[in-house]
């Protein structure tokens, strides 16, 4: 352990939490200081639920939170993730700050509830659906893996293939990508443009005026505020 070091009781909270809780409950610790976005992991038990390990890359959340250092973002509690191989998950995640408020890491919480959804979606399979449960959210193994899943949820977003967009849709969904931190992993932009058929120049552009419609809409709610 590092003299000082900020993430201290943190690391401690993540051996106790997975003690407590046992070996169905990972717990992970992501440093948001440290400019690696492939290597933001650095604490993590029970990793074999999500497939990570110590030194693995950001979580979509945690990837939003670099993107806008700038924000106050709020702890999310008891939403649903889902992994790669299909487990749903009961996540939280808190995010530990400086004596400035600025974020500088998450604490995330990720409880295998596989088993029991099964179970409910059996006894209420006779009387009810769950059209109305949230999708899980997957939790990525590494950037190249999150930057597939955001690419694929900006097309679903505009619910087209991107080959039949229009402008103003692809910007919608580059928008989408640029407030979710896409741009910050590296080589995005030449795989969405070969995604959305643009050249570099294009997608700059883009992006631009997709920054521009997220200050306006920022503005507007500040100025509804008041």
């Amino acid at each position: 352990m590092k003299k000082n070091d900020p993430f201290d009781f943190a690391r401690r909270m993540v051996k106790a939490l997975a003690i407590q809780f046992g070996s169905t409950c990972e717990v992970v610790l992501h440093d948001l200081t440290g400019g690696d976005l492939d290597h933001t992991i650095i604490a993590i038990e029970n990793g074999h639920i999500s497939g990570r390990a110590l030194g693995d890359g950001p979580s979509r959340i945690a990837l939003e939170a670099i993107h806008d250092s700038e924000e106050t973002h709020s702890d999310k509690l008891s939403y649903l993730t889902k992994t790669r191989d299909g487990k749903i998950l009961k996540s939280s995640t808190i995010f530990l700050r400086d004596d400035n408020g600025r974020a500088i890491g998450i604490l995330a919480i990720n409880n295998d509830i596989t088993l029991t959804v099964a179970g409910e979606q059996a006894l209420h399979s006779y009387n009810t659906s769950l059209q109305d449960t949230p999708e899980p959210q997957p939790i990525a193994t590494n950037v190249a893996d999150l930057l597939d899943e955001l690419i694929n949820q900006s097309i679903s977003l505009i619910q087209k293939p991107a080959a039949l967009m229009d402008k103003s849709e692809k910007i919608r969904a580059i928008r989408f990508l640029d407030d979710a931190g896409a741009f910050l992993i590296t080589k995005s932009g030449p795989k969405v443009c070969q995604i959305f058929g643009i050249s570099k120049y294009t997608l700059y552009s883009y992006l631009d005026e997709a920054r521009q419609a997220s200050e306006n809409a920022k503005q507007d709610t500040a100025e509804s505020s008041d």
